[in-house]
Protein backbone atom coordinates (compact mmCIF):
# COMPACT_ATOMS: atom_id res chain seq x y z
CA UNK A 1 0.00 0.00 0.00
CA UNK A 2 2.99 2.31 0.52
CA UNK A 3 3.84 1.96 -3.19
CA UNK A 4 0.26 2.89 -4.11
CA UNK A 5 0.34 5.97 -1.87
CA UNK A 6 3.65 7.03 -3.39
CA UNK A 7 2.25 6.62 -6.91
CA UNK A 8 -0.81 8.77 -6.24
CA UNK A 9 1.33 11.47 -4.62
CA UNK A 10 4.10 11.33 -7.25
CA UNK A 11 2.64 14.06 -9.53
CA UNK A 12 2.71 16.63 -6.70
CA UNK A 13 6.11 16.03 -5.14
CA UNK A 14 8.89 18.67 -5.33
CA UNK A 15 9.65 19.62 -8.90
CA UNK A 16 6.09 19.09 -10.06
CA UNK A 17 5.65 22.60 -11.49
CA UNK A 18 8.09 22.20 -14.35
CA UNK A 19 6.93 18.66 -14.99
CA UNK A 20 3.31 19.73 -15.32
CA UNK A 21 4.12 22.72 -17.52
CA UNK A 22 5.99 20.55 -19.99
CA UNK A 23 3.47 17.71 -19.85
CA UNK A 24 0.43 19.90 -20.44
CA UNK A 25 2.20 21.65 -23.32
CA UNK A 26 2.94 18.26 -24.91
CA UNK A 27 -0.67 17.12 -24.49
CA UNK A 28 -1.95 20.30 -26.10
CA UNK A 29 0.46 19.79 -29.01
CA UNK A 30 0.17 16.00 -29.00
CA UNK A 31 0.15 15.39 -32.79
CA UNK A 32 3.56 17.09 -32.95
CA UNK A 33 4.94 16.47 -29.47
CA UNK A 34 4.06 12.80 -28.96
CA UNK A 35 7.73 11.62 -29.02
CA UNK A 36 8.51 14.05 -26.21
CA UNK A 37 5.54 12.98 -24.10
CA UNK A 38 6.17 9.26 -24.55
CA UNK A 39 9.87 9.79 -23.90
CA UNK A 40 9.11 11.69 -20.72
CA UNK A 41 6.91 8.82 -19.55
CA UNK A 42 9.86 6.45 -19.96
CA UNK A 43 12.06 8.89 -18.04
CA UNK A 44 9.44 9.11 -15.28
CA UNK A 45 9.35 5.30 -15.01
CA UNK A 46 13.15 5.21 -14.83
CA UNK A 47 13.34 8.01 -12.27
CA UNK A 48 10.65 6.53 -10.01
CA UNK A 49 12.39 3.15 -10.15
CA UNK A 50 15.68 4.67 -9.02
CA UNK A 51 14.08 6.72 -6.21
CA UNK A 52 10.40 5.89 -5.49
CA UNK A 53 10.15 8.77 -3.03
CA UNK A 54 11.36 11.49 -5.39
CA UNK A 55 9.22 13.83 -7.44
CA UNK A 56 8.68 13.87 -11.21
CA UNK A 57 11.90 14.23 -13.21
CA UNK A 58 12.86 17.51 -14.82
CA UNK A 59 12.28 17.86 -18.54
CA UNK A 60 15.52 17.30 -20.46
CA UNK A 61 14.84 17.27 -24.19
CA UNK A 62 17.67 15.32 -25.78
CA UNK A 63 18.29 12.47 -28.20
CA UNK A 64 17.63 9.85 -25.53
CA UNK A 65 14.22 11.30 -24.67
CA UNK A 66 13.16 11.44 -28.30
CA UNK A 67 14.47 7.94 -29.06
CA UNK A 68 12.70 6.45 -26.03
CA UNK A 69 9.54 8.30 -27.04
CA UNK A 70 9.59 7.02 -30.60
CA UNK A 71 10.11 3.43 -29.51
CA UNK A 72 7.42 3.50 -26.80
CA UNK A 73 4.92 5.23 -29.12
CA UNK A 74 5.68 2.55 -31.73
CA UNK A 75 4.72 -0.04 -29.13
CA UNK A 76 1.48 1.83 -28.46
CA UNK A 77 0.66 1.96 -32.18
CA UNK A 78 1.50 -1.71 -32.69
CA UNK A 79 -0.82 -2.74 -29.86
CA UNK A 80 -3.65 -0.42 -30.90
CA UNK A 81 -3.62 -0.88 -34.69
CA UNK A 82 -5.12 -4.40 -34.81
CA UNK A 83 -7.97 -3.38 -32.52
CA UNK A 84 -8.63 -0.24 -34.56
CA UNK A 85 -8.80 -2.30 -37.75
CA UNK A 86 -11.05 -4.86 -36.06
CA UNK A 87 -13.38 -2.10 -34.81
CA UNK A 88 -13.69 -0.63 -38.31
CA UNK A 89 -14.42 -4.06 -39.85
CA UNK A 90 -16.90 -4.92 -37.10
CA UNK A 91 -18.71 -1.60 -37.54
CA UNK A 92 -19.28 -2.40 -41.24
CA UNK A 93 -20.75 -5.76 -40.26
CA UNK A 94 -22.92 -4.20 -37.54
CA UNK A 95 -24.24 -1.55 -39.91
CA UNK A 96 -25.61 -4.22 -42.21
CA UNK A 97 -27.00 -6.23 -39.31
CA UNK A 98 -28.33 -3.48 -37.04
CA UNK A 99 -29.79 -0.19 -38.29
CA UNK A 100 -31.95 1.27 -35.50
CA UNK A 101 -31.96 4.83 -36.84
CA UNK A 102 -32.65 3.89 -40.48
CA UNK A 103 -30.16 6.56 -41.48
CA UNK A 104 -26.90 5.42 -43.13
CA UNK A 105 -24.73 8.09 -41.50
CA UNK A 106 -26.20 7.75 -38.01
CA UNK A 107 -26.32 3.96 -38.14
CA UNK A 108 -22.67 3.88 -39.17
CA UNK A 109 -21.78 6.19 -36.28
CA UNK A 110 -23.66 4.04 -33.75
CA UNK A 111 -21.96 0.92 -35.08
CA UNK A 112 -18.55 2.58 -34.79
CA UNK A 113 -19.27 3.57 -31.19
CA UNK A 114 -20.37 0.04 -30.25
CA UNK A 115 -17.50 -1.68 -32.05
CA UNK A 116 -15.00 0.90 -30.80
CA UNK A 117 -16.06 0.39 -27.19
CA UNK A 118 -15.60 -3.37 -27.40
CA UNK A 119 -12.26 -3.01 -29.19
CA UNK A 120 -11.06 -0.44 -26.65
CA UNK A 121 -12.02 -2.75 -23.79
CA UNK A 122 -10.10 -5.66 -25.31
CA UNK A 123 -7.11 -3.42 -26.10
CA UNK A 124 -7.10 -2.04 -22.56
CA UNK A 125 -6.99 -5.52 -21.05
CA UNK A 126 -4.08 -6.51 -23.30
CA UNK A 127 -2.24 -3.24 -22.62
CA UNK A 128 -2.51 -3.70 -18.85
CA UNK A 129 -0.81 -7.08 -19.18
CA UNK A 130 1.87 -6.12 -21.69
CA UNK A 131 2.76 -2.46 -21.22
CA UNK A 132 3.66 -2.10 -17.50
CA UNK A 133 6.25 -4.94 -17.44
CA UNK A 134 7.75 -4.19 -20.86
CA UNK A 135 7.89 -0.43 -20.30
CA UNK A 136 9.55 -0.91 -16.91
CA UNK A 137 12.17 -3.21 -18.42
CA UNK A 138 12.77 -0.87 -21.37
CA UNK A 139 13.21 2.11 -19.03
CA UNK A 140 16.05 0.26 -17.30
CA UNK A 141 17.73 -1.51 -20.22
CA UNK A 142 17.11 0.90 -23.11
CA UNK A 143 16.67 -2.11 -25.43
CA UNK A 144 13.71 -1.64 -27.83
CA UNK A 145 13.35 -5.43 -28.04
CA UNK A 146 12.13 -5.39 -24.42
CA UNK A 147 9.02 -3.49 -25.54
CA UNK A 148 8.08 -6.43 -27.76
CA UNK A 149 8.79 -9.13 -25.19
CA UNK A 150 5.23 -10.28 -24.61
CA UNK A 151 6.38 -13.67 -23.33
CA UNK A 152 8.57 -11.94 -20.75
CA UNK A 153 5.64 -9.79 -19.66
CA UNK A 154 3.50 -12.87 -19.14
CA UNK A 155 6.25 -14.54 -17.13
CA UNK A 156 6.53 -11.49 -14.90
CA UNK A 157 2.77 -11.40 -14.35
CA UNK A 158 2.86 -15.04 -13.27
CA UNK A 159 5.92 -14.74 -11.04
CA UNK A 160 5.09 -11.32 -9.52
CA UNK A 161 1.32 -11.38 -9.70
CA UNK A 162 0.76 -9.36 -6.52
CA UNK A 163 3.09 -6.56 -7.68
CA UNK A 164 1.53 -6.50 -11.15
CA UNK A 165 -1.99 -6.57 -9.72
CA UNK A 166 -1.27 -3.60 -7.43
CA UNK A 167 0.25 -1.68 -10.34
CA UNK A 168 -2.84 -2.33 -12.46
CA UNK A 169 -5.17 -1.24 -9.67
CA UNK A 170 -3.23 2.01 -9.28
CA UNK A 171 -3.18 2.64 -13.05
CA UNK A 172 -6.90 1.97 -13.55
CA UNK A 173 -7.85 4.01 -10.48
CA UNK A 174 -5.76 6.98 -11.63
CA UNK A 175 -7.48 7.01 -15.02
CA UNK A 176 -10.91 6.75 -13.41
CA UNK A 177 -10.01 9.71 -11.19
CA UNK A 178 -8.75 11.63 -14.23
CA UNK A 179 -11.94 11.02 -16.18
CA UNK A 180 -14.33 11.54 -13.27
CA UNK A 181 -12.83 14.60 -11.65
CA UNK A 182 -10.25 16.02 -14.04
CA UNK A 183 -12.62 18.51 -15.59
CA UNK A 184 -13.69 19.77 -12.15
CA UNK A 185 -10.31 19.90 -10.40
CA UNK A 186 -7.57 20.73 -12.89
CA UNK A 187 -9.14 20.38 -16.33
CA UNK A 188 -9.27 17.43 -18.70
CA UNK A 189 -5.66 17.92 -19.81
CA UNK A 190 -4.46 18.22 -16.23
CA UNK A 191 -6.37 15.09 -15.27
CA UNK A 192 -4.80 13.17 -18.12
CA UNK A 193 -1.28 14.21 -17.15
CA UNK A 194 -1.96 13.29 -13.53
CA UNK A 195 -2.99 9.78 -14.64
CA UNK A 196 0.09 9.51 -16.86
CA UNK A 197 2.45 10.34 -13.99
CA UNK A 198 0.70 8.00 -11.56
CA UNK A 199 0.79 5.20 -14.14
CA UNK A 200 4.50 5.77 -14.78
CA UNK A 201 5.26 5.45 -11.06
CA UNK A 202 3.13 2.29 -10.83
CA UNK A 203 4.99 0.75 -13.78
CA UNK A 204 8.35 1.46 -12.13
CA UNK A 205 7.56 -1.09 -9.41
CA UNK A 206 7.88 -3.82 -12.05
CA UNK A 207 11.38 -2.81 -13.18
CA UNK A 208 14.01 -5.56 -13.06
CA UNK A 209 16.87 -5.33 -10.59
CA UNK A 210 19.77 -4.36 -12.82
CA UNK A 211 21.94 -1.27 -13.37
CA UNK A 212 20.16 1.45 -15.36
CA UNK A 213 21.30 2.35 -18.85
CA UNK A 214 23.82 5.18 -19.03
Amino acid sequence: MKDAARAFGFPFRPGWGGSWAGGIACLLLLPLAFPLLFGYVVEAVRSAGEDPGAGPPAWRINARLVSDGLWSSAQFAALAAPFGAAAWAASSWLTGLWAPAHDPFLDRGLALVAAGFLAALAWGMLALVVVPPTLARFAVSGRPADLADVAGALRLVRSHFADWNLAVVVIVTSWIVAIASGALVCGVIGGLFYAILVSAHACSALAPDQPPRR
